[in-house]
């Protein structure tokens, strides 16, 4: 029977202090995308500008992806209970999957339908000024919210060490990545709107418009794509990086009485939980008290290098040369 030692709780008061600083980020990003989406919508009403309808409905599916990732947010954050004994840190991933899904269905495929439909069946344009000035409070209100989520995105990659690009790329903290990412896109979109009316408007032609509708569905189906394939991988099981792995051996294997580091097996579980689970070769010499002691002291150090190490679970196995003089397996 194996022996493991457990460190569970929070990654401590930076951990802390980041899950309140992602709430404040999602909670900007929803209040400013559902105003936006309000004043999109009359303006496209108004105007006639498919872009317009288009970014409204952009608008809306950003504000509705705002509000399952607060949902992912505070469901994530309940303690460990006897029904699940792991916490609840991955059922953020469900909710920023359905958030992914709702950024497609509720932007790109409308957006796409609606560049179509003009094409086919043309529009007749009105007055753009409104859907001008629209596009402009919106530019202010996004790049305020772009603004906050890029902050703390900062901010994290400083504390990680990290290039704030890698950061985005690599962070299993999924809501500012979809903050980020979003309102980026956001931004991009508004330019199209703008490109899309002021063609319009030279030629007199609705096909600007259509282009640039089309042009939104495709960026929102990218964006999608992106943040539905992040969490996928969350959610199926993502190892700690690489260079994190091979300083958990090396720091196992510094451990008194642990010879050998057979098997590893790690596993993030939210942006500041991480699982780690070890088979590890003790002294043959070592008694129990002196494996309990190493267990301990392993998970202390691990936790200590590593805070966002919650659980650590070792097994103490037998090394080759043992199991080779048993006649057992040597690889189980």
């Amino acid at each position: 029977m194996g022996t493991s030692a457990e460190q569970s709780g929070t990654a401590g008061d930076a951990g802390e202090d980041g899950g309140g600083e992602s709430v404040t980020t999602v909670l900007v990003a929803a209040a400013a995308n559902l105003g936006i989406a309000l004043a999109k919508a009359v303006a496209g009403i108004i105007s006639g500008s498919s872009a317009m309808l288009s970014e409204a409905a952009h608008s809306v599916a950003d504000t509705v992806t705002e509000v399952l990732l607060l949902t992912a947010l505070k469901r994530s954050e309940k303690p460990a209970d006897e029904e699940h004994p792991l916490g609840y840190g991955p059922e953020r991933y469900i909710w920023a999957m359905l958030a992914a899904v709702a950024t497609f269905v509720g932007g790109a495929v409308f957006s796409l339908y609606d560049g179509i439909h003009t094409l086919i069946a043309g529009e007749e344009l009105g007055n753009p000024l409104i859907s001008y000035i629209v596009l402009a409070v919106a530019f202010l209100l996004e790049g305020f919210s772009l603004r906050t989520g890029i902050k703390q995105a900062r901010g994290e990659a400083e504390r990680m060490g990290a290039p704030v690009g890698r950061y985005l790329q690599r962070t299993p903290d999924t809501a500012v990545k979809a903050v980020v990412m979003e309102d980026s896109a956001a931004l991009v979109g508004l330019f199209l709107a703008a490109g899309g009316l002021l063609g319009g408007q030279l030629t007199g032609s609705g096909v600007w418009d259509a282009i640039a509708s089309l042009c939104i569905g495709a960026l929102l189906l990218s964006v999608a794509w992106v943040l539905g394939r992040s969490n996928a991988e969350l959610l199926i099981g993502r190892p700690l990086p690489k260079p994190v792995r091979l300083e958990i051996r090396r720091i196992l294997a510094g451990v008194e009485h642990i010879e050998a580091v057979l098997e590893l097996t790690t596993l993030v579980q939210g942006p500041r939980e991480a699982l780690v689970a070890a088979k590890v070769d003790l002294r043959d010499t070592s008694t129990a008290a002196q494996i309990e002691w190493a267990c301990e002291e392993a998970a202390r150090r691990l936790r200590e290098r590593f805070p966002n190490v919650t659980r650590v679970y070792l097994d103490p196995t037998p090394g080759f040369a043992q199991r080779r003089e048993e006649g057992l397996n040597p690889w189980g």
